[in-house]
């Protein structure tokens, strides 16, 4: 009981502090805060952001701050109200098509000409609904009660006119937490291009055959904008190692970012470059080279160079040109003291950058020398490979850093190279059970009387070649393999055929 009445004393006050804090940090995960990599997802369309106040956010053709949504559980439906101000939906809005209206649909629209001129409200009528504040529901109700065609049209025509009106005047937001399969479909539906067109479920099958779990030691070669890398990092839960391989001289991995990973996720992930595997391979591999060859030299602070020359003549000036020549002096004098303390501050900016830049030098020198010692124990527990790199050089040089009994993956848009890669493995031997499979998806429309797949769904997953490594003679291993190149569709020629 806190003592003096009912004031609490100091004892008192810090337990209930530090009860409060304990209380406040459990449901952050759950909840939206200030920083957090949230998606924003609106019918079928996604986008990644950072959460920070009085950020404009533009998210088809809609736009909003994010102020309101913090302290808000994930999954959380807001409506965009005036002013960019996001209202969270408190309960399910009641449907603005009745029984009434729909029992009045018409047989067929045969009857209906899109002239335009079925609508009675105007532009400038529905932006002065908008400046009043009505929100969109409303303004949908509106619409429909000034269409002229609306009762003449069937009822699936009217529930395709509601929901497209729906989609353009009522803004709902919904924010969702990162995950593999939201961020995928995100970049699948957007920029298939920047993950090499792979889909959620052949990522999922990735995960799946490569046993990608807590504790383990995965190497991962990609250049799908780090969507594979983020998803092998979430499935080890910050739990294992995981080593990226990288083709040029930095690692693009902006899709891992999205996934917002606490900072202790990253002391157990390293990046080593694909052009350096030949020369780890042979022993021949040296960080400080690679790191450091670069490396500006540390400019010292002091010039010995006077930074005023004056030259005087033989004649001796006269008693009206001396003191145009003492004000000049004096110019000078006060010039020369500005370019001295200009000169001072460069140097310091030179002083401070250069030793930044070492110490970044240095850093990267050990990530690197530490990458370069997890690939020579040999012992990876998987293999993952989705690159526009040719695979065959690319997987032939990384079995040999994976442990034997275990699993890899390659992906590739195309069939080909992995067909090379396939006969590629069964020549240097070291490998069961491969397999080159097709994954293939179909999205259906499940509604009444309507269900059918989907008009707009995507064409071809890719292919996946899986196997598992076994123990093979070391001496009978590719010594040197030449570096995998990037290929790239070719369109072949269709010979005109004489009839």
């Amino acid at each position: 009981m806190p003592g003096n009445g009912d004031r609490p004393n100091e004892g008192d006050k810090e337990e209930m502090a530090a009860a409060a804090t304990t209380a406040t940090d459990v449901p952050r995960s759950h909840t939206v805060c200030e920083g957090h990599h949230v998606v924003l997802k609106r019918d079928d369309v996604f986008k990644a952001v950072q959460v920070y106040r009085r950020r404009k956010i533009i998210f088809e053709k809609q736009w909003f701050y994010l102020d309101n949504a913090i302290g808000h559980k994930y999954g959380t439906t807001f409506e965009v109200s005036v002013g960019g101000v996001l209202q969270p939906l408190k309960a399910k809005s009641e449907e603005i098509e009745g029984n009434d209206k729909l029992n009045e649909a018409g047989v067929d629209n045969r009857n209906i000409i899109d002239d335009g001129k079925s609508q009675k409200l105007s532009r400038d009528d529905i932006e002065a609904l908008k400046d009043q504040g009505l929100k969109g529901q409303v303004i949908v109700k509106h619409l429909i009660e000034n269409s002229t065609t609306f009762r003449d049209k069937t009822g699936f025509a009217q529930e395709k006119y509601i929901r497209k009106k729906k989609k353009k005047y009522e803004a709902f937001i919904t924010i969702l937490k990162p995950t593999t399969r939201i961020m995928a479909m995100m970049y699948h539906c957007r920029e298939p291009s920047k993950i090499c067109h792979l889909r959620y479920d052949t990522l999922a099958q990735m995960l799946a055959f490569g046993n990608i779990h807590a504790g383990c030691k995965i190497i991962v070669a990609e250049t799908c904008a780090g969507l594979v890398l983020g998803s092998v990092m979430e499935r080890l839960g910050g739990y294992g190692s995981v080593i990226h391989m990288y083709p040029g001289s930095m690692p693009i991995r902006a899709a891992m970012e999205n996934f917002g990973f606490p900072n202790s996720f990253y002391d157990h992930l390293h990046d080593f470059p694909i052009n350096q595997l030949n020369c780890l391979l042979s022993g021949s591999f040296s960080a400080e080279n690679e790191t450091l060859q670069n490396q500006t030299k540390v400019v010292s602070g002091e010039d010995n160079r006077s930074p005023l020359s004056t030259q005087r003549g033989d004649g001796v000036p006269c008693a009206e040109t001396m003191m145009d020549i003492t004000q000049a002096g004096e110019t000078e004098a006060k010039d020369v003291a500005c370019e001295e303390t200009e000169n001072k501050d460069q140097n310091a900016v030179r002083k401070s950058n250069v030793v930044e830049r070492k110490s970044k030098q240095e850093d990267r020198l050990k990530k690197l020398q530490a990458a370069a010692a997890a690939l020579q124990e040999r012992n990876a527990d998987g293999l993952i490979i989705a690159s526009r790199l040719y695979p065959s050089p690319l997987l032939l040089s990384l079995l040999e850093f994976v442990a034997p009994s275990r699993p890899f993956v390659v992906y590739c848009q195309y069939k080909e190279p992995l067909l090379t890669c396939y006969a590629d493995l069964r020549e240097r031997g070291g490998v069961i059970n491969l397999r080159l499979s097709e994954t293939w998806l179909r999205s259906y429309q499940v509604l009444p009387n309507r269900t059918h797949p989907k008009l707009a769904m995507s064409g071809g997953g890719g292919y996946i070649l899986t196997g598992i490594t076994v123990a093979m003679d070391r001496g009978k291993s590719v010594a040197s393999i030449p570096e995998p190149q990037e290929f790239a569709a070719k369109r072949q020629k269709v010979e005109e055929s004489i009839s």
